[in-house]
């Protein structure tokens, strides 16, 4: 069952991450704020983010979104998907 509450969309946001940078063998932290490429992530890393993250919440995300700025924190993402998905 999911959360539909802030902190749950920040925890799934947060394990899509997690997955990413262990996929990429990057030990950085996720935290809200932490800057993802500061984190080690790619441009191609950010195209696979934003994919996982459509699957996670089962929404599509519109080019016009699309940008590194919606994708730099797990706090820009949240705030993405709460507009994109709120019940999410």
């Amino acid at each position: 069952m999911a959360d539909g509450s802030a902190s749950g969309r920040d925890a799934r946001i947060s394990g899509v991450v997690r997955g990413i940078l262990a996929r990429r063998s990057l030990q950085s932290p996720v935290g809200a704020l932490r800057d993802l490429r500061g984190a080690g992530l790619t441009s191609l890393d950010l195209v696979n983010l934003m994919l996982a993250i459509e699957a996670e919440f089962d929404i599509e995300i519109p080019e016009k979104d699309m940008t590194p700025e919606n994708f730099s924190s797990v706090d820009a993402i949240d705030q993405l998907v709460a507009v994109l998905a709120p019940a999410a």
